[in-house]
């Protein structure tokens, strides 16, 4: 339903005689033709700040097309009108009052603006008469912004000969006798006599003016400005007071609110995304990807959030590159179709890099830049863990980044400082209750409390057991860890409780890092708010020595973490350098949440941004066999979502490696092998694309390779990965520079995208949920990985047991693998055979809602390199830029 705010401060007694002629036609005409009228009323003591503020509201609520404000606000304030006025958002002004309008009608811009209701009912009603306005002389008596200064604009720009008068005008009557088309505004009752009117006039009276009647009841009589009785006769056609103008003011302003409305369905109309794209300025040699960074300018990010279809209320700012994205604004394009779905994975991984965000990004530029499609990239934020560790930052890169790569890279919104404190909460509240729990003198106290007069916790009854909530919790059994978002490996085992007033509490635990906490698992999984508290409450901690599973619910600290992740939950939007939209999800770690690092919710959010058949385009971490196949079988399975194409990115000196190359060592120059042309190693290294895209297609995806060119690849080592890749099953092959290029060298990569997403969807699930543990292990084992089979050590089937028993079994697995090989083993590259993988211990994510095994040793938190990045970051004090990121 259209709908108009109005704004009012209490009525003066004029203002209420004049609402009495338009008020039936605001409660009943406008609900008749589908307007929603909504009154705002504000009381006489509003100061000057309070209507601001009240008129701002209006125009950030998209549900609302118009917005007036009634004059005079009658305050016993001070209140400047025309600041109040022109805080009404010009595309809501349809009184067409503000001076936005009033330029643009001024100028003879009439088709770009609001015209204010009363001229434009006045100029409707001289239409009705059938009398020519080009060359007539016409007279406007009074000079308001209201009435008088538009009407004159309105009968120039129709070819009128205007003249206005007013107070100060020399032989008034001389001017009204020279008008064929007279419009009074003056709020002088009865001043124009019929005499001094032109013969055959047209009479357009706007006054509304209060003289004494003592045959009316109330004493009073409405007339107009001119003495109707004494003009009727002279005139060819005059407006009655009331009954005249006054309804047509109303009909006025009727049809500016379903103008608003209709220019607010078509900004919003799908594919109609008006983007302001930048045109990039390649350099040769490429620079840095901080000093590319610099280059471009980002555009403020409301603009951005304007030109994809986001309305104002639905952005929070946080500063002028970076913003978070409403909740509600899901449920506004619930009803629009879904885009093509693409996910960016890779072959294994190598030192070397393949460029997954690059190439995510590039292809993203590629779409919208380059192909005019509304494409949108749905990618994770970083963890400083790396970014000051040994990787670096995870903007992407050269002319495929998003931007600015500080703010990228730096804090961001906060999302994993909340995911911090909300998981060491919990692991404060799981140690303060154990510990509370076993002090007597605690126990004692919420007893007595509680109102239970006994000191021996065997004589309680059950009735008695529920009101104290004695948790017992097994200290051997705690599986949750406190966490921090940097690498240090002194933290890997600590021992804590050591100080006196913990009274010898102390246990073993250890720190991960702050990405591989369940919660930002819960984060990456999540479709809602409400969904994400019904996760964090399943959370299961630990188990009580009679075996049961204790929660974060059971603590009582599911409605505080709520709290803590409420914004986190929000997807945050940037910009890349050739200005396309950036949803940031949740953050990645080389533990398990890698792998989910971005929400349904936020893939919601860019599928509906994206709708009409066009492009979000996502990234799942590390090699298709780690995250391709968690990202659908976990990520799919839960938010309902089928994704339409895969792209395998990949590159020449990757795949020599899988081949057989030498060891690359960090800081020293590549071996020769990389940097010169080898068909014949690289060759052999393709067996790891093969597998990748054949695992692709368990799923029934159709895969695009991206073969990442740098500048020593060879044209014939390029164009023999794309043959290989081709006659391994992939639906298209191409070599693509958009790290030195942009979206211009993603451009075929998109094109074969864009075919490949039109063919018919036949995604499917490896396996069943309701297998039993160890059977989807294995499916994963043997399918994804190549293994021969699986091997359970005593601590995995003891845990394939307990969580069997606890209802645990028909979760999915999220296998937690080195991503450096398709074995457990990192340092066999290609396509290893003949192996079984060894799994370790198995761990429940119940909250998330997965079994991660553990395959092999992996640590949680990661340890600093020889020479960490950050001895080159730094800041430059004077201009305050961040130096040394990449």
């Amino acid at each position: 339903m259209i709908s108009c705010s109005f704004i009012l401060a209490e009525l003066s007694v004029l203002l209420r005689e004049r609402m009495k002629l338009i008020g039936w036609f605001w409660s009943h005409d406008l609900q008749c033709i589908g307007i929603n009228a909504v009154h705002v009323k504000l009381p006489r003591t509003a100061t000057e700040n309070e209507v601001m503020r009240s008129v701002m509201e209006v125009n950030e609520d998209s549900k609302v097309h118009g917005l007036i404000v009634q004059l005079p606000l009658d305050s016993i304030n001070t209140i400047n009108t025309e600041r109040i006025i022109n805080t009404v958002a010009p595309e809501k002004d349809v009184d067409g009052l503000t001076s936005i309008n009033a330029g643009k009608l001024a100028r003879g811009d009439l088709g770009d603006c609001f015209i204010p209701c009363t001229p434009n009912g006045c100029m409707e009603l001289i239409k009705q008469t059938g009398v020519s306005l080009a060359g007539k002389r016409a007279v406007v008596i009074g000079r308001s912004k209201i009435v008088g200064a538009p009407m004159h604009d309105l009968l120039l720009w129709n070819h009128a000969t205007v003249t206005t008068c007013h107070s100060k005008t020399a032989d008034l009557v001389s001017e009204v006798g020279k008008a064929d088309i007279l419009v009074t505004g003056i709020g002088k009752p009865e001043m124009v006599r019929g005499e001094w009117l032109k013969d055959g006039a047209v009479v357009i009276d706007c006054g509304i003016n209060t003289i004494t009647d003592s045959s009316r009841p109330n004493g009073k009589r409405l007339v107009g400005d001119v003495h109707y009785d004494s003009a009727k006769d002279k005139a060819a056609f005059i407006t009655p007071v009331p009954g005249g103008v006054g309804p047509m003011t109303v009909a006025m302003l009727m049809q500016n609110t379903v103008l608003s409305a209709k220019h607010f369905l078509q900004a919003q109309e799908p594919g109609k995304w008006n983007i302001n794209y930048t045109q990039l300025n390649l350099q040769r040699p490429v620079p840095s990807d901080v000093t590319i960074s610099r280059s471009c300018v980002p555009i403020p990010i409301e603009c951005l959030a304007e030109e994809i279809g986001l309305f104002s209320d639905e952005v929070e700012l946080y500063g002028r590159t970076k913003a978070k994205v409403q909740l509600k604004t899901i449920d506004r394009l619930q009803a629009q179709p879904d885009g093509k779905y693409v996910v960016v994975t890779g072959i294994t991984p190598t030192p070397l890099g393949e460029g997954k965000s690059t190439t995510t990004i590039g292809l993203v530029q590629a779409l919208g830049a380059h192909l005019k499609l509304n494409a949108f990239a749905c990618v994770r934020q970083p963890s400083q863990g790396p970014t000051f560790g040994i990787k670096g930052g995870a903007a992407g890169g050269g002319y495929s980044q998003v931007i600015p790569m500080e703010e990228f890279n730096l804090h961001l919104t906060g999302d994993i400082h909340a995911i911090t404190a909300a998981n060491n909460l919990v692991a404060a509240a799981i140690d303060a209750r154990m510990f509370h729990e076993a002090t007597q003198v605690e126990f004692l106290f919420r007893l007595s409390k509680l109102g239970i007069k006994k000191t021996d916790p065997s004589t309680l009854t059950e009735e008695e057991i529920t009101h104290f909530v004695r948790l017992d919790i097994d200290p051997e059994s705690i599986t949750w860890q406190r966490v921090l978002d940097t690498n240090d490996r002194f933290l890997r085992k600590i021992t804590i409780g050591q100080s006196p007033t913990e009274k010898g509490f102390t246990r073993t635990a250890q720190f991960d890092i702050t990405v591989a906490s369940e919660i930002m698992a819960v984060l990456a999984l999540t479709t809602s708010l409400a969904d994400m508290k019904e996760k964090l409450a399943k959370m299961v901690v630990a188990t009580s020595r009679s075996g049961q599973p204790v929660t974060t619910e059971d603590l009582g600290v599911c409605g505080a973490l709520t709290v803590l992740m409420r914004d986190a939950i929000k997807p945050n939007l940037m910009q890349t350098l050739e200005v396309r939209g950036v949803v940031l999800g949740c953050v990645f770690t080389n533990y398990y949440a890698n792998h989910l690092d971005r929400s349904p919710l936020k893939i919601n959010y860019t599928l509906f941004m994206v709708y009409c058949c066009f492009l979000p385009v996502t990234e799942a971490g590390f090699g298709a066999d780690i995250g391709m196949e968690k990202f659908f079988n976990i990520k799919c399975r839960y938010s309902g979502l089928k994704p339409h194409v895969v792209v395998l990115v990949a590159t020449v000196r990757a795949l020599k490696m899988h081949g057989g190359g030498p060891t690359v060592t960090a800081g020293t120059p590549l071996p020769k092998e990389y940097i010169e042309e080898n068909l014949a190693l690289l060759e052999a290294g393709c067996s790891n694309m093969r597998k990748q895209v054949e695992n692709a297609q368990l799923f029934g995806v159709p895969v695009v390779v991206a073969v990442n060119a740098f500048k020593t690849d060879t044209k014939a080592e390029l164009d023999l990965i794309c043959k290989l890749a081709k006659a391994a099953g992939a639906f298209d092959a191409v070599h693509c520079s958009h790290w030195a290029d942009g979206g211009t060298g993603a451009v075929d990569l998109a094109r074969a995208v864009q075919k490949a997403a039109d063919l018919p969807s036949s995604f499917k699930f490896l396996y069943g949920i309701e297998l039993p543990i160890v059977d989807k292990i294995r499916i994963i084992a043997q399918k994804i990985y190549g293994a021969d089979d699986i091997e359970l050590l005593p601590e995995a089937q003891h845990k394939v047991d307990l969580y069997s028993k606890q209802g645990f079994a028909c979760l999915p697995i999220c296998m937690a693998k080195t991503h450096l090989s398709l074995s457990h083993d990192a340092e066999k590259k290609g396509v290893p055979t003949g192996f079984v993988l060894p799994i370790r211990d198995i761990r429940a994510s119940v909250g998330a809602g997965f079994l991660y095994p553990l395959v092999g040793t992996m640590p949680t938190i990661p340890g600093l390199p020889t020479r960490p990045c950050f001895y080159d970051i730094d800041l430059d004090t004077e201009s305050g830029e961040v130096l040394g990121l990449f």
